[in-house]
């Protein structure tokens, strides 16, 4: 069986403003966070057509990756890259897999560090 390969799309440093967090601050004033995605798609019809209808609209997971980010407050950053991915899968058919990784800038410690991140990765059944 010849499979088309899958193309990865990255979009990198994606910047909000959001406020999701623990700590009461974070909640009434908010914080920066940047979202790095990889995903995966066979673009075999969109590279045949030319056709950004046949491909995976950037623009289009950019809005969807910013209505969870700005819908529901979530208390951690591991279920907002879940729901992320969730939306991502759920939104976009010819998804095979995704990757996310969200970093909370200025984390509200009494540590110095540049950043948090995590990553998680969901792939299709089947895959």
């Amino acid at each position: 069986m010849n499979k088309h390969p899958l193309t990865r799309l990255t979009i990198k440093n994606a910047e909000f403003y959001a406020y999701h967090g623990v700590k009461t601050e974070e909640q009434s004033l908010g914080g920066k966070y940047q979202i790095d995605t990889d995903l995966y798609y066979d673009d075999k019809q969109a590279v045949i057509s030319d056709n950004v209808q046949d491909a995976l609209n950037y623009e289009e997971v950019m809005f969807c990756i910013d209505e969870i980010m700005n819908g529901e407050r979530f208390n951690l950053v591991e279920t907002l890259g879940y729901d992320i991915l969730n939306a991502l899968m759920e939104r976009f058919s010819t998804l095979q897999k995704a990757t996310v990784r969200i970093r909370k800038l200025h984390v509200p410690i009494r540590h110095i560090v540049d950043f948090i991140e995590v990553e998680q990765t969901l792939t299709r059944d089947g895959i």
